[in-house]
């Protein structure tokens, strides 16, 4: 057999396509034209000489060789970008105070922070994890130096990073039932979503009664798993055992939830930069690198 030099300009496509399920998506997400997208994915099975996407007009699917590629693309592109981090920001270095509100990215953000230690082994990670209104007294007393909250909190400034959809979700099983009035499941009082969940029920009249509160999205999962209610989520923190809501439950459009990054002057611009750069390449690429819903990057 002889062997070949695979393209990871034509690997980073085919993981872009075979995260997002369309040409389009990955496109947008990659910074290629649909049709630049199609002739990459043709050049990479001719170099393979095997065929690792179905196509429909309605979706796209990988082949059996296609999802033994995707595991091998993915490792490959993950060193290649280790690598080039490391070469060419040797520079950053120092430690970092971060913290992150537990609705941001709840199901890949544990794999973006242990990928960035990865390529920056210099930058030491200090990382705490809560709802926006506790991080931000802390933010605002120096005990951090970035915080990554909803922008909608009560601090002024930041630097928007990425629109995410909320959805409601219930338990796999659905909300039996019609009921009067409405079980929500929520996070506490000042809460974007569950502000953006009353209102959204208020205006169409709506009666609702919350029945369970948690301070953090485990336990707003956890209780929605458990059927007692419909709860309000960022797409990406759906998890195994809940799904989006039946439309025949009527439930009201919901917004986008703004993500920003809030940082303190005198943090080290260097590494603030490399974390910040770091995750926004991330998270543009993260339809193609995991399995995670889409997140639209400002």
């Amino acid at each position: 057999m002889r062997l070949i030099d695979l393209d990871l300009d034509l690997l980073r496509c085919f993981a872009a396509v075979a995260g997002a399920g369309s040409f389009t998506a990955a496109g947008e997400a990659i910074g290629l034209t649909q049709s630049g997208v199609s002739v990459r994915i043709r050049r990479l099975e001719e170099q393979l000489e095997t065929r690792v996407l179905e196509r429909t007009s309605r979706s796209v699917t990988l082949t059996p060789e296609g999802e033994v590629l995707l595991g091998y693309a993915r490792r490959m592109l993950d060193l290649n970008d280790e690598t080039v981090r490391r070469l060419r920001a040797p520079w950053a270095e120092g430690d970092l105070r971060i913290g992150i509100a537990d609705y941001f990215a709840p199901n890949v953000l544990p794999t973006l922070l242990g990928r960035f230690c990865r390529h920056y082994p210099r930058i030491r990670l200090s990382v705490r994890t809560g709802l926006g209104l506790d991080l931000i007294p802390a933010f605002e007393r120096g005990e951090l130096d970035l915080v990554l909250a909803g922008q909608e909190e009560e601090l002024q400034g930041g630097e928007i990073l990425l629109h995410e959809p909320l959805i409601w979700v219930t338990a796999e099983a659905g909300l039996s039932g019609n009921k009067t009035p409405l079980p929500l499941v929520s996070l506490p009082h000042p809460c974007s979503h569950r502000r953006a969940a009353i209102d959204g029920l208020e205006q169409q009249g709506r009666q609702w009664d919350i029945v369970f509160t948690s301070s953090s999205i485990a336990g707003v999962q956890a209780a929605v798993r458990a059927g007692l209610g419909v709860g309000v989520l960022p797409r990406s923190a759906l998890t195994e055992g809940l799904r989006p809501a039946d439309d025949s439950l009527g439930l009201p459009p919901l917004p986008y939830s703004a993500i920003a990054v809030f940082a303190q002057k005198d943090v080290k611009t260097a590494v603030r930069t490399a974390f910040v750069d770091f995750l926004i390449e991330e998270l543009k690429q993260s339809t193609a690198l995991s399995d995670g819903p889409r997140l639209h990057v400002a």
